[in-house]
């Protein structure tokens, strides 16, 4: 699949967002019957959600909240978090 882009070249096709519709299927999948959950070292992660681990994403706050709804967040120990007394004066 692709496209020649000179003698012996072959170039694959990449689609960007615009290029691709997504549109109703004719199977419906009922949500109670699937499960999105996944493991990480032993502990099981709910929601397949793995919040960024950059300052402007996750912090202790973010980070718990995201926990108890079943996620997770990532907090990177060098960042604004751990450097600063009071990190929120920092961020805003």
């Amino acid at each position: 699949m692709g496209m020649w882009v000179g003698r012996g070249r072959k170039a694959r096709v990449a689609y960007g967002f615009d290029d691709i519709a997504l549109v109703p299927g004719t199977v419906t999948v009922n949500p109670n019957e699937v499960d999105v959950s996944w493991e990480l070292c032993g502990r099981r992660i709910e929601l397949p959600i793995l919040a960024a681990a950059m300052v402007g994403v996750s912090d202790p706050r973010f980070a718990i909240v995201m926990g108890r709804l079943g996620g997770m967040a990532v907090l990177i120990l060098e960042g604004i978090q751990s450097r600063y007394e009071i990190p929120v004066e920092v961020v805003e």
